[in-house]
């Protein structure tokens, strides 16, 4: 029983760190998103800055803004798919109109 129980909890350390892997992953390649749009420079590595930027966007997302939450997604999706479809264009030697 006890190598039973020994397995099992060798099979939850890897599926936890599995977990912690996937989302250490996840939250660098958001910080490489923002790195990407420039911010850091823009902002001169001010996280307060960045993180009131950050907290505005949200709470417009959330209706405290002028415009509907679904526009300024799609307005921003838009934006993001263009800067993503611009930068695989450049790195294929691809002259965009």
């Amino acid at each position: 029983m006890a190598r039973v129980e020994a397995a099992q909890a060798r099979g939850d350390r890897r599926d936890w760190a599995a977990e912690r892997r996937a989302r250490t992953r996840h939250l660098i390649e958001l910080g490489g998103l923002i790195h990407k749009a420039g911010l850091v420079e823009l902002l001169e590595d001010d996280r307060a800055t960045l993180l009131g930027l950050l907290l505005v966007a949200a709470g417009q997302l959330r209706g405290n803004g002028g415009e509907p939450p679904d526009v300024l997604r799609a307005r921003w999706r838009h934006a993001g798919l263009r800067a993503f479809q611009d930068e695989r264009e450049a790195a294929e030697g691809v002259v965009s109109p």
